[in-house]
């Protein structure tokens, strides 16, 4: 048996996996670690100093690589940008909406007594919803709201994301435009380990006068690159059981014992052995056919925020989480099921086959 045979594997299961539920538990995982910090118990578990939902937050870049390069083969340069946008901008945008329309009025009420000075004193709500239009947070509070609260001033910390992965989805967007990267492996090979190079060396970068959006872009595009190889090798060779097992060991041992750029490193080992999970666990019907991870994910921060102001955090922090899971997957529901689904059935129904359409995974 030659080496390349040795490594093949069945074709991936695009239509039957689990990746829907894969990416919410990695949602249910940043809400779980940001609880330590919403609720001023400190800052929960770690791996090398990066919290668990920094290792979550790579895991929705490793899937999304993987998921949404295959949308760049499979569309137009240009629809391939309008499915992009209709996936996470809309519901980002409500998102801001909801903060200031109905988060922000609430939290003054129970901080203040009054909505008096609510629309006018800075940062107002119309700057806030101005200052982060283009999802590059730039501010993270309202006038007089959350001063009283263990993380003050801040309603959503986990949207700054969403630029970076809005950058990555640029980046594949131009490297997809390039024929030699439709037809071989190695330029996708090249960009991750020239991005995982980048993050090695970001002291000196940082020394040389770089700001700290291109040190987080270079942080997590690595993950997302290693997803995009991870997707071109699986299309040439399927999901072999006894590779994603090996893959998998390198991934844990390289995040175990290499601090700082090991998680980076493993990243195309760690999109295979997930991968291949997500074609073995199975998920819940329901899940299969709603994906409501990308709401959660932007939903659960004011939730947990709100839930302190009403003295959530003095209940300990089991039912502070399980509080904030319930009123997170309602809203996150709410999201999917009358902004995100709607704005992905408009823009696909524009004429693109069946077989075009992919799923474009949560931030």
């Amino acid at each position: 048996m030659t080496g390349r045979h040795a490594l093949e594997g069945v074709e991936f299961p695009y239509r039957a996996n689990s990746l829907n539920l894969f990416r919410l538990i990695l949602a249910a995982l940043v809400l779980f670690a940001h609880s330590w910090y919403i609720a001023g118990r400190g800052e929960g578990p770690q791996i090398h100093g990066e919290n668990l939902g920094g290792w979550a937050v790579a895991g929705f870049f490793v899937l999304s690589g993987f998921l949404i390069t295959r949308s760049r083969f499979r569309t137009s340069a240009g629809d391939y940008l309008l499915h992009r946008i209709a996936r996470i901008y809309p519901a980002f945008f409500v998102c801001l909406i909801v903060t200031v329309v109905v988060f922000g009025p609430i939290a003054a009420l129970v901080e203040n007594g009054t909505l008096s000075g609510y629309v006018s004193t800075p940062v107002t709500p119309l700057q806030y919803i101005w200052g982060n239009l283009g999802l590059d947070i730039t501010t993270y509070d309202i006038g007089a709201t959350l001063n009283t609260v263990p993380y003050p001033n801040a309603w959503n910390g986990s949207l700054w994301t969403l630029y970076y992965e809005f950058l990555c989805y640029l980046i594949v967007w131009l490297l997809g435009a390039w024929a030699l990267f439709r037809k071989s492996y190695v330029p996708a090979v090249i960009a991750f380990v020239v991005s995982v190079l980048v993050w090695m060396n970001i002291g000196f970068a940082e020394r040389l006068g770089v700001d700290g959006s291109f040190t987080l872009l270079f942080k997590l595009l690595p993950f997302f690159l290693g997803g995009a190889v991870a997707f071109l090798v699986i299309e040439r060779l399927g999901v072999n059981r006894w590779v994603a097992i090996a893959s998998l060991v390198v991934a844990v041992a390289s995040i175990a014992l290499i601090p700082h750029w090991g998680g980076q490193i493993s990243s195309p080992f760690l999109a295979y052995g997930l991968l291949y999970l997500s074609t073995v666990i199975p998920q819940p019907r329901w899940i299969a056919k709603n994906d409501i991870s990308y709401g959660f994910y932007i939903y659960a921060w004011p939730i947990q925020q709100l839930t302190v102001l009403f003295g959530g955090d003095r209940w300990g922090m089991p039912i502070f989480i399980l509080v904030t899971i319930v009123g997170t997957v309602v809203l996150a529901m709410l999201s999917w099921f009358f902004i995100e689904r709607p704005c992905m059935r408009r823009v696909r129904g524009r004429g693109a086959s069946p077989r075009s359409a992919v799923v474009a995974p949560s931030a």
